[in-house]
């Protein structure tokens, strides 16, 4: 915990004075409580139950405790109650009612609405005091313990993103690694999970998702090409057509990134695992069944797979690789539209065309190799 974190966790466990208010038509019990609480509280005093009312909504959050009397002009104290309760201060603010006319109705109903005590008059001094201080601390402990529980839960999850940030730099620097290997860079995974996520966040395919559920989705979508590792650098690398053999290796990457994630156990237990296993096995499989290695068609491809896929050929179009240069961007839609790069979901398809313009902004300065 830094020095900051540590001078609002003492701030937050420090005792505070607090102000007292005195709600009596009766100067001389303003004066004798006034008295008996000044030397431990901030007081300060009201003279008829609306003048209280009034206070206690002006100073809510500075009042530590409220003195109410019950017989006063303009509002009685049952009636400054009743408004107190309907705010819902009296889980925020003790009460104590000081009163002589302390009847069974005026108690039953008082400690009803929640008032933490009856106190008769005439006042004993240091019983009132004791009573008083009691609930007073006790209150004030109890928002301490929730300003420390605060401070903690904000430290806990300030941990927890880090945690959260550590593992998808280390996600991304191995896929990077493997983006190098073909000669590409890093801004490749990037743009997949910025395509990914803004698919899923600006149109109708996000539906039903979670926000956590679309970050680990698009988490998982930067390890489409990790099996990549596993294929020979002269088929990675090649600038001329692939033999069939050599396509038929180039092929493997999917079942090969599939199981090395399986062999990672700490990324087994990261939310964003069981979408990065499906995108990195499934992200080649088509609309139309005829995708590999599984030969999945329509909706039994998962919806994570199907965007990756769309994604990552749409990124291959608009930017140069090794076998091949950047396509216009004209050229790369009409390509996707007539279908020239593989079958996919036409309702896919849909949501894609209404954001692309969006999307093409990702491409304004032209790709390198990547």
């Amino acid at each position: 915990m830094d020095t900051e974190q540590t001078q609002a966790l003492q701030a937050a466990v420090r005792p505070e004075r607090g102000l007292l208010l005195i709600v009596d038509d009766d100067e001389i019990n303003c004066a004798i409580l006034e008295n008996l609480f000044a030397p431990y509280y901030d007081t300060d005093t009201a003279e008829n139950g609306r003048a209280g009312l009034e206070r206690v909504l002006e100073r809510q959050d500075d009042l530590c405790a409220i003195l109410l009397d019950v017989m006063m002009p303009e509002m009685d104290g049952i009636q400054v109650l009743r408004c107190l309760k309907e705010y819902g201060l009296l889980e925020k603010i003790p009460v104590f009612l000081i009163t002589a006319e302390a009847s069974g109705e005026v108690m039953k109903e008082a400690y009803a609405l929640g008032v933490m005590d009856v106190i008769g008059k005439p006042i004993i001094p240091y019983m009132v005091l004791r009573r008083v201080q009691s609930v007073v601390e006790l209150f004030q402990a109890r928002e301490r313990l929730s300003n420390v529980v605060e401070l903690q839960q904000a430290d806990l999850l300030a941990q927890a993103k880090q945690i959260i940030e550590l593992n998808k730099g280390m996600i991304e620097a191995l896929a990077a690694a493997i983006e190098f290997r073909s000669e590409e860079s890093g801004d490749h995974v990037r743009r997949i999970h910025d395509i990914t996520t803004y698919l899923l966040t600006h149109t109708p395919l996000g539906d039903g998702l979670s926000p956590i559920e679309i970050k680990q989705i698009a988490l998982g979508s930067i390890m489409h090409d990790v099996g990549k590792i596993a294929v020979p650098d002269a088929i990675l690398n090649k600038p001329g057509k692939l033999t069939p053999e050599e396509f038929e290796v180039m092929k493997s990457h999917t079942v090969q990134g599939a199981r090395l994630l399986e062999q990672i156990p700490q990324l087994r237990e990261n939310g964003a695992y069981p979408y990065a296993w499906d995108i990195a096995r499934h992200h080649h499989e088509r609309w139309d069944g005829r995708g590999y290695p599984d030969g999945l068609k329509g909706d039994e491809i998962s919806l994570a797979a199907q965007i990756v896929s769309l994604a990552d050929v749409y990124d291959a179009l608009s930017c140069k690789r090794v076998y091949k240069d950047a396509f216009p961007r004209e050229k790369v839609l009409e390509m996707i539209r007539s279908g020239d790069c593989g079958s996919f979901n036409p309702r896919l398809l849909e949501c894609f065309f209404q954001v692309e313009g969006e999307l093409a902004k990702l491409y304004q300065h032209p790709c390198k190799e990547d």
